[in-house]
């Protein structure tokens, strides 16, 4: 079966890195290579399992990362100096560290630019409606992070490796093959039915690979057209996904 989604969610390479810094709490200024790479290719690896086009970018920085992790484990020979005499070795990460200051400085600012223009259009409109009084019964308001596909990715990953843990080890599969487009509809249905949020997890009720990768592409698909909403709270905690308001009032058919 071949899967083909777009999606303007991967950013690039330095996206990918500016990412995994800011969810591992890592020094930009002082990154630890091995375990940078070592979730970078992860990431990379579960792209590929989805068998989605990884561009060549994302392999140039692989081989990168890789490249520098390898000259930072090289022996260094120390060799003796003059008193006045200082060794200025470079850091192999210096250019790394560079790259991803001035694209973090252009991203900034072109999020700044976005947010202004949203600003701008909503000029014109009537302030938003306070919506807190219809909020699910005994659930406190609290503050939710914007999810990344990155995000998507791992708990994807996590899944994968929870489902084959689990699994018998002699197994007879009939496979039945599903179109995305049917899985989306199935996965409306469901979250309209609930009219609450769902956890990630419990919307991938196959075991199969095949239908987990189309279930998990059906929802990179609506999230694209702003069918659902998806939230977590906090890093590392779980993914919450939703049928969007504009989408409850479509009679689905």
């Amino acid at each position: 079966m071949e899967y083909n989604v777009k999606t303007d969610a991967f950013e690039g390479p330095l996206d990918l890195l500016l990412h995994l810094i800011n969810s591992l709490e890592i020094d930009i200024y002082d990154i630890p290579m091995s375990q940078i790479t070592e979730q970078y290719l992860f990431y990379i690896h579960t792209m590929k399992e989805l068998e989605l086009d990884v561009a060549s970018e994302y392999l140039v920085m692989a081989a990168t990362l890789l490249a520098i992790k390898s000259n930072m484990l090289l022996p260094k020979h120390e060799e003796e100096f003059a008193e006045d005499e200082i060794d200025f070795e470079e850091d192999p990460r210096d250019e790394l560290v560079e790259r991803l200051m001035e694209y973090k400085k252009y991203k900034s600012a072109a999020n700044e630019l976005k947010r202004r223009e949203e600003d701008r259009g909503q000029i014109y409109t009537k302030p938003p409606t306070d919506l807190s009084e219809f909020s699910e019964a005994g659930e406190e308001a609290r503050p939710e992070i914007n999810v990344s596909l990155y995000d998507m990715l791992g708990a994807f990953h996590k899944l994968l490796r929870r489902k084959k843990l689990q699994k018998p080890l002699q197994t007879k599969i009939t496979r039945q093959e599903i179109s995305i487009d049917k899985r989306m509809d199935d996965i409306l249905i469901m979250l309209k039915k609930d009219k609450k949020k769902r956890k990630f997890t419990e919307l991938f009720t196959a075991s199969n690979r095949e239908d987990l990768v189309v279930s998990f592409l059906a929802m990179l698909e609506l999230m694209k057209r702003k069918q659902i909403a998806v939230s977590q709270n906090s890093n590392f905690e779980d993914i919450f996904v939703k049928a969007t308001e504009e989408e409850m009032l479509v009679e689905h058919h």
